[in-house]
């Protein structure tokens, strides 16, 4: 394919794009994610977060609310654990508040 000059109709028709494969740069995505959970199960749901690949619990309201602060390879993986933290026992809601890739 030869290369097609730069210019916003080569853009919205695609003629720009290459067949070459996309390499993410290296790097990470970091999250916060609100929790909302029964407030008399918090150290067990706080234990049961720390213990997924990458969390780090940086807050904790006694009334049922975790900050979870999370890093994953890609948006994909914080995805997953987003739906992962959200399926734990006791936990009535997990909110993504914040969202940053992270170069190297």
């Amino acid at each position: 394919m030869a290369h097609a000059t730069l210019n916003r109709r080569a853009l919205i028709t695609g003629q720009v794009l290459s067949t070459e494969r996309i390499i993410s740069p290296p790097g990470c995505e970091i999250a916060s994610i609100i929790v909302q959970a029964r407030p008399e199960r918090l150290a067990e749901l706080e234990a049961a977060i720390t213990a997924l690949p990458g969390c780090e619990i940086h807050g904790r309201d006694p009334r049922g609310k975790l900050v979870v602060v999370t890093e994953a390879p890609d948006a994909g993986s914080l995805g997953t654990m987003l739906n992962t933290i959200q399926s734990l026992p006791d936990v009535y809601s997990a909110a993504l508040v914040f969202h940053a890739i992270e170069t190297a």
